[in-house]
């Protein structure tokens, strides 16, 4: 176990965890706080390592927002939400960062860190992050999952609607979620809250399909 790379992390959490323990044992001279302390600190290490665990290879490290978004998305897998991360677009460079299935319907996101000091306008239909037009990246999302929905739809033999969306974080906005160009322009705290508005009622059944079908169709990028 100490020769594999998990077995030395828990190695040198439990040598940890058992310093901690040792020393507020002696400061207190009650052995039985210095065990609280010292299961606290595995605790502490455990639930650290479970946020920072990703399902993409270490060897293609996500950005953080990519980060922030799945440790959400963890959640939603809980409560039946079906989950895919990095999925590319066949014939081109695009991305889905996150295609998500449950029973309020499909879902595109991407996952974008922006300069929080800069603020978010929404100007006649057109997005601006301080005196910079993001509308290209707005239409680059809804053209990924515009080609999902075909690619999907195709597969499973009867049109399916994928909703897209943009989880900004960085930047205070004026709304959790906003759509603008036909792309759902989401607080990246909010996913959770936004997935949850979808209208459509899915199937478990509807919910594995849909699923397989964008297993099969979205070609994992890493």
């Amino acid at each position: 176990m100490v020769s594999s790379e998990s077995g030395r992390r828990w190695v040198i959490r439990g040598g940890a965890a058992a310093a901690v323990g040792l020393a507020v044992g002696l400061l207190t001279a009650d052995w039985r706080i210095g065990a609280t302390f010292a299961i606290a600190t595995v605790i502490a290490f455990t639930v650290r390592s479970a946020r920072r665990q990703s399902e993409v290879p270490r060897w293609r490290t996500p950005s953080a927002a990519q980060r922030r978004t799945e440790a959400q998305l963890k959640v939603m897998k809980r409560l039946g939400y079906r989950v895919l991360h990095a999925r590319g677009i066949p014939g081109g460079n695009g991305q889905i960062d996150h295609f998500i299935v449950g029973r309020r319907g499909a879902f595109s996101i991407d996952s974008e860190s922006w300069d929080r000091r800069l603020p978010l306008r929404n100007k006649l239909e057109k997005l601006y992050h301080g005196r910079f037009s993001k509308n290209e990246r707005i239409d680059e999302a809804l053209e990924e999952a515009r080609t999902a929905e075909r690619l999907i739809s195709e597969e499973v033999g009867r049109d399916i609607k994928v909703r897209a969306s943009l989880a900004i974080y960085g930047p205070t906005m004026p709304w959790d979620s906003h759509r603008l160009r036909g792309v759902d322009i989401i607080s990246g705290t909010k996913v959770r809250k936004w997935l949850r508005s979808g209208s459509d009622r899915l199937s478990e059944d509807e919910i594995t399909e849909i699923y397989q079908a964008a297993k099969k169709v979205l070609p994992a990028r890493y």
